[in-house]
């Protein structure tokens, strides 16, 4: 995996154009918009988010809970920790309290009921309007800035490797790899030696 393409552009979003994208997502419908948010800020894969339903919504302990869809085996789950106001937005657009006091306890309501390709269309759409375009104008494109955001502010590889279920730290290690802004942040932490 890498974060260019072969003919050398970069395939992940910079902190200003994810910030951008999510600015954009704001004037989407609301259920475009929690599925921005919600790629933006936990990393999943498209199809992981389309896939996500209330019950795997932890309200009380601050994490969305993915299955690893690229793991050859189902079962397995990865909780990705995320900010409130994205709990707070999926519980008010999609009712995830209401449908988990249900008796399947929300586990069969989808927040997005959508085929992958819609949900790449409303992405699409949103990166448009942000004024985003090329190979970081994507699902995978926020993917990768959310390997390289983490990386960049400190956390630690095992954890990214967590967040975003790789099954090698080796495949988790390229967002060390970052450059422009994020390569300019992580140097000036060096000069301050």
């Amino acid at each position: 995996m890498q974060l260019f393409d072969p003919s050398g552009a970069r395939k992940y979003l910079t902190v200003s154009e994810r910030s951008a994208f999510l600015k954009a997502a704001e004037r989407a419908p609301r259920d475009v918009r929690t599925l921005a948010m919600t790629l933006a800020w936990s990393g999943c894969r498209l199809s992981e988010a389309l896939a996500l339903t209330a019950d795997r919504v932890d309200l009380v302990g601050g994490v969305l809970v993915f299955e690893s869809l690229k793991k050859r085996q189902d079962g397995i789950y990865r909780a990705v920790p995320v900010p409130p106001a994205l709990l707070e937005a999926l519980d008010l657009v999609h009712g995830v309290r209401e449908a988990q006091a249900r008796r399947d306890r929300g586990r069969s309501l989808r927040l997005w009921p959508v085929a992958r390709m819609t949900g790449w269309r409303m992405v699409h759409r949103v990166m448009d309007e942000a004024g985003l375009s090329g190979p970081a104008a994507s699902p995978k494109g926020l993917r990768h800035a959310f390997g390289v955001a983490a990386v960049s502010t400190g956390i630690p590889l095992n954890l990214v490797q967590k967040w975003l279920g790789h099954a090698q730290l080796s495949t988790t290690a390229i967002y060390a790899n970052a450059s422009g802004d994020e390569e300019q942040t992580i140097a000036r932490k060096m000069w301050l030696i």
